[in-house]
């Protein structure tokens, strides 16, 4: 069967179906980019179906090429937090145009395809330590956590950016726009939305623990469908229309302004996030699902990391903030899948979105989130295998897995665990613990985070 030798299910242990329902879960629980991330740019005057034709667009074939070129389960789209920094640059009436942030992004893709090339970014999975690995993973479930509890109002979080965009001007620097402050209480359960939740969390667990193959996916649709007398699923305001691309945004980025306009910082700084963001989500999804060998590593790394390099440039073309490997990936693979079909699947369900976003629109986040909080839960599991009994590894795991979802950023995570292991090894006498790009990590993430300012 061509399926089978083309994505090595049967190597895999995996079947057509489940991959199916793994592509069509991971689709499911980060379709909600569709609605946010079209609101978030059109912010700066762009158009917001032109944003929307975007994110299909860039998600679908990104996320396609993932899967077709190296097998991996694994989606990506456009990432939330950059947004909300290219929509801070490029506010509407600010100094900068969108279609100069677009340029700043594109070239910071360049950058990300040079060092994917020059396997610089390759040998980041090499030098980041076992323990650090885990604790990324870890990391991300706590992160995907939060996101999960937030959309489900079961926890109300107040996540709002730090200093004004005047107060960042007249300091001189861009580092702030990407702090987060953030509030959190325990919200209404009297909603109709947090009870479709709560609902949705009990039955995909049941689901889950009686094997239920489609667990999260039969969760999502249940929720939704509950979702109708509750008033929550606005099944109502369904009203099925075309995509309307009079306005398309493909090609109008601007290099040359991004280069001369007083940029280099932006560019620095989206370069470093996806850095560090693509790194933490490859190592924590590829983990879960067994991708890895006892070492940590897989030859495909590269491969992916060079498709998500290509697909920065390639969303700015087409009109879109910078584009990455999305944590919500790991829900299909909660699901069972372990090949690029699951990709596929979910690269092919984001190009039918253009046609379909009205059905799509129809289930609520309440019905979703459920499936990010079990999955956060599959993921911390692998803090286990760290060994605490060491400080010198102990320690900057717990930072790198807390530093997540306390700053509400993967990057930071990941900069504060290497600064600390490799501080501490030198200094208990442990030197040749740390890979020689660990040092070089820890001088560029102190230099950023003192240049730039805390991100």
């Amino acid at each position: 069967m061509f399926l089978n030798d083309f994505f090595q299910l049967q190597k895999r242990g995996t079947t057509v179906k489940t991959e199916v329902l793994a592509g069509i879960t991971t689709f499911m629980t980060m379709a909600y980019i569709l609605a946010v991330n079209p609101g978030i740019l059109s912010t700066t005057g762009m158009d917001y179906q032109a944003v929307f034709f975007a994110t299909c667009i860039a998600s679908g074939i990104i996320t396609m090429a993932m899967g077709l070129f190296v097998n991996f389960p694994i989606a990506l789209a456009p990432g939330m937090g950059l947004n909300a920094y290219f929509a801070v640059v490029a506010a509407k009436g600010g100094d900068f145009t969108w279609q100069e942030a677009l340029g700043a992004v594109f070239i910071s893709g360049i950058i990300f395809t040079i060092l994917t090339i020059t396997n610089l970014r390759q040998l980041l999975m090499v030098a980041v330590p076992a323990p650090l690995k885990k604790a990324i993973t870890a990391g991300i479930g706590l992160f995907i956590t939060i996101i999960g509890v937030k959309l489900s109002e079961l926890v109300v979080v107040d996540v709002h950016l730090g200093p004004s965009l005047e107060a960042i001007k007249s300091s001189g620097g861009f580092g702030h726009l990407l702090f987060f402050e953030w509030d959190l209480k325990l919200g209404n359960l009297s909603s109709p939305g947090v009870q479709m939740a709560l609902f949705g969390l009990l039955l995909s667990s049941l689901l889950m623990a009686r094997r239920v193959k489609g667990a999260l996916l039969w969760g999502i649709l249940a929720t939704t469908a509950l979702g109708i007398p509750l008033g929550v699923t606005k099944i109502e305001n369904f009203a099925y229309k075309l995509p309307d691309i009079s306005h398309l945004a493909v090609g109008q980025l601007n290099i040359p302004g991004a280069l001369h306009h007083g940029l280099i910082t932006v560019i620095f700084t989206f370069t470093f996030v996806e850095l560090f963001d693509t790194f933490g989500t490859l190592m924590g999804t590829t983990s879960r699902a067994g991708l890895l060998d006892e070492h940590g590593n897989n030859p495909n790394i590269g491969k992916a990391m060079l498709v998500d390099a290509l697909g920065v440039s390639f969303g700015a073309f087409m009109g879109t903030s910078s584009t990455t490997a999305y944590i919500e990936s790991s829900a299909g693979i909660g699901e069972g899948g372990r090949t690029g079909l699951t990709a596929v699947v979910t690269g092919l369900l984001f190009i039918a979105a253009l046609f379909l976003a009205p059905v799509f629109a129809l289930i609520p986040s309440a019905a979703t989130a459920p499936a990010l909080i079990i999955v956060g839960m599959l993921m911390i599991t692998d803090i286990l295998e760290v060994n605490f009994q060491d400080i010198t590894d102990g320690v900057p795991a717990f930072i790198t897995m807390t530093m997540m979802p306390f700053t509400y950023n993967i990057a930071n995570g990941i900069s504060a665990g290497i600064v600390l292991y490799t501080v501490l090894k030198a200094l208990t006498g442990k030197v040749r613990d740390v890979h020689w790009l660990m040092w070089i990590l820890t001088v560029l993430v102190v230099l950023r985070y003192s240049y730039i300012g805390i991100a």
